[in-house]
């Protein structure tokens, strides 16, 4: 608009001056113009530029490191709203603090569609923070994962007695019945990335025989499954504001195949009689996250039962070396850049990780807690697992800095010099070629490590 273009003249030869301090001013440009070409319209934007000059500053930090965060802001440019309130650069206020920030404004919703929305700008503006200070160097890699799972928690938290005040309405409440939500996967070990869907599981627990008390009455497993679906769809549904999170159901019991929500006695029942060896190794970092406290309380309590069973080991590391062997065929990796798959990589590690915790009977969840299992069982002596930590920090690290980089695969030369500056910012090395060096060669001796113990199997 001619005001949008009004505003911009003025702010203009501070925005080139600013651009002009970058390491790179040319890519710091291209990447600003592509933030200014993916907004729906300039002049409120450019306003706050202009009221707030220190958003010129971060803007600029944006477009000369983050090429991804750079698009993340054109669209959702609302968030900059947060940087102006105040408390934008202060130290992570925890769950606590952050549930009652979110009740406040789910509070003041006018209904639910309204509460879904409040929700999903509330998660953006946090989500936004997170990598900022990422970016900054505020924070360390491990705290921003922990950041981000404290957000996804609270967004759980948040969501679910709206879900359940929705669904009341319709068909009633279940007398006596409970329902919790389990985190699974990396929610349930409390480490997550700016792409991170949210693995979780419905357990629900209620008297025999009952059904709900509305007009449009149901029958228990009909209306926590109803529950469960739209507690989902609540989450991952596109709306004005978008989603919130992708959610995947894929672990709970029986898989696709298996009820969305289950019965505390039917949860329990499959863990301790049916379940394979892999969903053990999944139950390793199961954690609930949110729902009645008794019930929470009661399937951390199957958890603990299931896991501190006595097994055979042999068995154990059978089936974890055949299920490593699918793993790697299936997903080999794409290159040394891509952290998560292949020989040596996070997933490797935290399946060695949860083996090793699954046979000595343990319940921290924390993949570098659960590699201090190993040499109690015989599968690393106490040299190995260091190595293997200090190769799952690494890569940890290097997985939170490149989701903020690329929304694909990492090529570190598609992600500008500032990308690769703050890729190799915590690493001392030189440059990328020899840092890919030595990720290979890393890679390559946890891989050893792992290996061996597998063909012993």
């Amino acid at each position: 608009s001619s005001r949008a273009v009004e505003i911009f003249e003025r702010l203009r030869p501070e925005l080139l001056a600013r651009l002009d301090r970058a390491a790179k001013p040319k890519e710091a440009l291209a990447q600003f113009d592509g933030f200014l070409a993916g907004l729906p319209a300039g002049v409120q934007l450019f306003s706050l530029f202009e009221a707030n000059p220190q958003l010129i500053d971060l803007i600029v930090d944006i477009c000369a490191t983050s090429p991804a965060l750079a698009i993340y802001l054109s669209r959702n440019s609302a968030v900059f709203d947060g940087v102006i309130a105040g408390p934008f650069f202060e130290p992570w206020p925890g769950l606590d603090r952050l549930a009652a920030d979110l009740k406040v404004q789910m509070d003041a919703a006018r209904d639910y569609e309204h509460g879904l929305d409040t929700l999903r700008r509330w998660k953006k503006e946090w989500h936004f923070r997170i990598g900022v200070h990422l970016l900054r160097g505020l924070v360390t890699a491990a705290e921003a994962a922990k950041h981000y799972a404290d957000l996804a928690e609270t967004v759980v938290r948040g969501v679910l007695p709206l879900v359940q005040l929705d669904v009341a309405r319709r068909h009633g409440d279940v007398p006596g019945g409970r329902i919790a939500i389990v985190g699974m996967g990396s929610l349930g070990a409390g480490a997550l990335n700016a792409g991170s869907d949210l693995d979780m599981i419905v357990i629900y627990d209620a008297p025999k025989d009952a059904v709900s008390d509305g007009a449009r009455s149901l029958e228990a497993r009909s209306y926590f499954a109803k529950l469960a679906k739209t507690f989902v769809t609540a989450l991952s549904a596109p709306m004005s504001e978008g989603i919130a999170y992708e959610v995947d159901m894929r672990l709970r019991p029986s898989g696709r195949q298996g009820p969305v929500a289950t019965s505390l006695a039917s949860f329990a029942t499959y863990q301790s009689q049916e379940a394979w060896t892999w969903e053990h190794l999944a139950l390793t970092r199961a954690r609930p996250v949110a729902g009645a406290a008794g019930l929470q309380q009661a399937v951390e309590d199957v958890r603990r039962d299931v896991l501190s069973a006595t097994r055979q080991a042999d068995k154990i590391l059978d089936d974890w070396a055949e299920m490593r062997g699918k793993l790697m065929a299936a997903k080999p990796g794409l290159s040394v850049w891509d952290m998560k798959s292949g020989p040596g990589s996070m997933m490797d590690i935290e399946l060695f990780a949860q083996t090793a915790s699954l046979l000595a009977g343990g319940h921290l969840r924390g993949t570098l807690d659960q590699l201090d299992c190993a040499p109690a069982v015989g599968m690393a002596n106490a040299v190995e697992v260091t190595d293997l930590r200090q190769q799952y920090t690494r890569l940890q690290q290097l997985q939170l800095s490149a989701r903020l980089l690329t929304e694909g695969a990492m090529d570190p030369g598609k992600i500008g010099e500032g990308g690769r500056a703050f890729l190799l910012r915590d690493t001392g090395a030189d440059g990328v070629e020899g840092f890919e060096k030595d990720l290979s060669e890393t890679a390559d001796h946890a891989a050893q490590i792992i290996g061996k113990v597998a063909k012993r199997s």
